[in-house]
C-alpha cells in the first residue's frame, strides 16, 4: 500500500527551478534515503511534502488524501507525517515532557496521563528518561535530536521525514542519533531520510534516490546505487573522496600539529577511532623512516602527505612523496627484521596494496590502511 504519491512536482524560487517534475511512490514500510549535492532540492522536496513550501505544479497524496487539493484540511493530513529537522526545533520554554506531550494532548485528544506514559516509553527507548524534566538548553545537540525524534513518534505518524538529522551535530554526537534511526528501521517504520551519511544510507535504506538537475536523476537499491551506479552524475557523486594534505619542509617539523590535523579530518568524516589511530601511527612511522634513511639535507626536506577517504567503501588511502635517496621501507625480509626497524614493521602490518616508485629523485609511496 502506498503511503505517499507524488506526481509532476515542480518548485521554483523566482527564476530558479529547484524541482522540475518529480514523480515518486513510497510504499508502506519502505525506508528511502535521498542523497545528492548541495542545492539539488532534497530538503525542498521534503518541505513540499508537508506543504511548508507551496509547489508551483504537481499533486501530492499522503495516505490517500491529496494535500495539494484546494480547501483541504492540511493540518489533518500532516498528522500522518512526522518531521525531524536539522536544528531540532524544540520549544525552548517547555521541558522535555511538555515538548513531547503538548501536541498529542491538544491534537489527538490523549489524556495527560496516557501522553506522559507514552513519552516515558519513548524516552526509555532512546536512553533519556532522566532528562524528562530538563529544558532544551541543558541538553546536548544529540540529546535534543533524540527528543525531536520522540516528539514525532508521539503523534503515531504513518511516515517520518528526516531532513539531514545529523548535519547540525558535533561529530561525536552523530552516532547516537543514527543509532536511534537504525532502531526505528528495525520496526519497519516508513521513513524518508535526506542524508549525507553514505554508509548509514547504505545500511538502513531499502531504496536510494539520487537527486540532480531538479529531479530524481537515478534510483535503486543501495547495492545498485553505491556499487554499480549507471548515470554519469551519480558515478561522479558516489565516488567522490575527501582529502587531507600536509607538507613538511623542515626536519624538525611540528608532529603534534600534523597529528591534530589528521584527527580533525578523521572526526569530520566519521572515521572510526581505530582508523584514526592507525592512520596517525602509519603516517608518523613512515615520515620518520624516510627522514632517517632517505632525506640527505641538514634541515630542509621535501615531504608531502596526502590522505584520501572514500566514504562509499570506508577505505583510507595514503600517498606519500619524499625527495632524497632511493629508499623503500618495506623492501626487506620481515621474518628477519631487527627491533630497531619497528617503524617499517608497523607499516608492513597496517598497510595493504602497498607500492613504491622512485623517479626524478623522489620516493613515491602509496598504500591503503587495513
Amino acid at each position: 500500500m502506498s503511503i505517499i504519491e507524488v506526481h509532476g512536482l515542480k518548485k521554483s524560487f523566482d527564476k530558479l527551478d529547484v524541482l522540475r517534475g518529480v514523480d515518486l511512490t513510497v510504499e508502506e514500510g519502505e525506508r528511502i534515503a535521498i542523497i545528492g549535492g548541495s542545492g539539488c532540492g532534497k530538503s525542498v522536496f521534503l518541505r513540499c511534502l508537508e506543504l511548508l513550501e507551496i509547489p508551483n505544479a504537481g499533486k501530492i497524496f499522503i495516505a490517500g488524501h491529496e494535500i495539494t487539493a484546494p480547501n483541504v484540511d492540511i493540518d489533518r493530513i500532516r498528522r500522518n507525517m512526522g518531521m525531524v529537522w536539522q536544528k531540532f526545533n524544540l520549544f525552548t520554554h517547555m521541558d522535555v515532557m511538555e515538548n513531547l506531550t503538548v501536541a498529542p494532548i491538544k491534537l489527538l485528544g490523549m489524556t495527560k496521563e496516557a501522553a506522559r506514559e507514552k513519552a516515558m516509553q519513548l524516552l526509555a527507548q532512546v536512553g533519556l528518561t532522566s532528562k524528562a524534566e530538563s529544558y532544551p538548553e541543558f541538553l546536548s545537540g544529540g540529546q535534543q535530536q533524540r527528543i525531536a525524534i520522540c516528539r514525532s513518534l508521539m503523534m503515531n505518524p504513518k511516515v517520518i521525514l528526516f531532513d539531514e538529522p545529523t548535519s547540525a551535530l558535533d561529530p561525536t554526537m552523530v552516532g547516537e542519533v543514527l543509532a536511534v534511526i537504525r532502531m526505528l528501521a528495525k520496526q519497519d517504520l516508513t521513513m524518508i531520510i535526506v542524508t549525507h551519511e553514505m554508509n548509514f544510507a547504505r545500511e538502513v535504506a531499502t531504496r536510494i534516490l539520487f537527486f540532480a538537475d531538479g529531479e530524481i536523476y537515478e534510483q535503486g537499491t543501495p547495492a545498485e546505487i553505491f556499487d554499480a551506479p549507471k548515470r554519469p552524475k551519480t558515478v561522479a557523486f558516489i565516488h567522490k573522496q575527501k582529502y587531507f594534505n600536509y607538507e613538511i619542509s623542515e626536519r624538525h617539523f611540528d608532529l603534534m600539529k600534523m597529528q591534530g590535523g589528521i584527527h580533525m579530518f578523521a572526526e569530520k568524516y566519521g572515521l572510526t577511532a581505530r582508523q584514526s589511530n592507525r592512520l596517525q601511527l602509519c603516517c608518523e612511522e613512515l615520515i620518520y623512516e624516510m627522514l632517517e634513511h632517505s632525506c640527505t639535507g641538514e634541515n630542509i626536506v621535501e615531504i608531502t602527505l596526502d590522505i584520501a577517504y572514500a566514504e562509499i567503501n570506508n577505505s583510507v588511502g595514503v600517498k606519500f612523496s619524499c625527495a632524497g635517496k632511493l629508499y623503500n621501507p618495506l623492501d626487506r625480509d620481515f621474518d628477519e627484521m631487527e627491533e630497531e626497524n619497528l617503524g617499517a614493521m608497523i607499516l608492513h602490518n597496517l598497510s595493504q596494496n602497498y607500492s613504491h616508485e622512485y623517479s626524478d629523485g623522489v620516493n613515491k609511496i602509496k598504500f591503503v590502511l587495513t
